[in-house]
């Protein structure tokens, strides 16, 4: 099962509880373009590199459309195809007034230099800027991407359209950027976990945590885990991971990686893998990475008493089947990640206001966000006996098909 097809399972069982007419289920499932393009610039050698990028944009009933960029070798057309479909139910959930998108290039990004990243993203811009904009279609940074890649996004944007800072957010603050969009999608995490674990009778402080993924997310999940008193037990990269039953030094942990590149060698832990970190007795395990990590192999493993879906798509519908079997609960991704699309809207307000938010701002009205729709995805899956992931589909379809019905088909 491919990632769309997954994405489309989860979407499918919700559905069956609203009994959408065959013909609206096929409507809100289909993408609304897909754009395929080539991506040529010269490297630094002087030879040519050809890429392939992508741009999926699935559904605009409720606002303009709104995704991330990926750089990664793995980017390919179901996978985009997935993360925009997820980014269209996200933003419904958590009542933000977009639709989804999601873009990328098949590419390594670490095996470019800084000039060619930069010629690369200038011609994927060439190719899609008129498909993207303000009022269309906003991206935002994922894997492989950050500030610094939205700035060039941004300026080479605004050689066709001129000054539009509002046409990609997650831009550094010096260039229109937001306060606190760097650490949103970790802090949302965080409160997501934080309310969940109350509605359940516990709280963060005490709890442990396994965090896989130390990049942007999962590092300032990690911070603001230990901040609310959670003991981090286990952390992993790529290269793999690292284990403290007692609790991991977090800030150390972020200078070590900051210096080596890598979690792995940190002082006075334990080595671990990263199919062992997943499986490591925890309260609270939070996949931060990419998607499909959790599958039928290793779920009946896991030994979690709940999971928080940082990343997109990291649970395979086999293996939810399985956590819901043994009572372990997840905290679907369209709800746990919105941090990050959440305050991505506020920068886009900023933008499009022309002025600027303070901090504490950003973070009250983020607060309310995360937990004004967790509330309400827990009151659907108690008054309908649904799991968490279903209540949140069900939620988001119904103001997808909402928006839909009221503008006329």
């Amino acid at each position: 099962m491919n990632a769309f097809e997954a994405t489309n399972t989860y979407f499918a069982e919700a559905a069956g509880h609203l009994d959408l007419p065959p013909a609206i289920e096929k409507l809100l499932m289909t993408p609304l373009r897909e754009v395929r393009v080539q991506v040529a610039f010269e490297r630094d050698d002087g030879s040519v590199a050809t890429h392939i990028g992508y741009r999926v944009q699935h559904d605009n009933a409720r606002g303009p459309m709104k995704g991330g960029l990926r750089y990664h070798p793995e980017v390919e057309l179901d996978e985009v195809r997935s993360l925009a479909s997820l980014m269209t139910w996200k933003t419904a959930v958590v009542g933000i007034p977009y639709g989804g998108a999601k873009g990328g290039v098949a590419c390594d990004p670490g095996a470019l230099s800084s000039g060619e990243l930069r010629r690369l993203t200038h011609k994927l811009v060439d190719q899609i800027h008129d498909v993207i904009g303000p009022h269309r279609d906003i991206p935002a940074p994922d894997v492989g991407t950050d500030a610094r890649v939205m700035a060039w996004v941004m300026d080479r944007y605004a050689t066709y359209h001129g000054h539009s800072p509002a046409v990609v957010t997650g831009k550094p603050v010096e260039l229109y950027g937001s306060l606190g969009r760097e650490a949103a999608t970790g802090r949302g995490v965080v409160i997501a976990t934080r309310e969940a674990l109350a509605a359940r009778g516990g709280s963060l402080a005490g709890s442990s945590i396994v965090i896989q993924g130390f990049g942007n997310v999962g590092s300032w999940a990690a911070r603001r885990f230990r901040e609310a008193g959670a003991r981090v037990v286990a952390v992993s990269d790529v290269q793999g991971g690292v284990h403290d039953p007692g609790g991991l030094d977090v800030d150390a942990l972020v200078r070590h990686c900051a210096e080596t590149g890598s979690v792995t060698g940190m002082p006075g832990c334990d080595a671990v893998s990263n199919a062992e970190l997943l499986v490591l007795p925890c309260d609270v395990l939070v996949p931060a990475a990419l998607g499909g990590v959790l599958t039928e192999a290793n779920a009946e493993e896991v030994r979690a008493g709940m999971i928080v879906e940082a990343a997109n798509g990291p649970t395979e519908p086999g293996a939810d089947q399985i956590f819901r079997r043994r009572g372990i609960e997840v905290v679907p991704d369209i709800y746990a990640n919105a941090g990050g699309v959440t305050v991505s809207y506020f920068e886009w307000v900023q933008n499009i206001q022309q002025f600027s938010w303070d901090e504490e701002r950003i973070d009250r009205e983020l607060e309310k966000v995360m937990v004004d729709a967790h509330r309400t995805i827990r009151e659907v899956a108690r008054e309908r006996g649904l799991a968490l992931r279903t209540a949140a589909f069900l939620l988001a379809i119904e103001r997808v098909r909402d928006a839909t019905m009221l503008r006329g088909i």
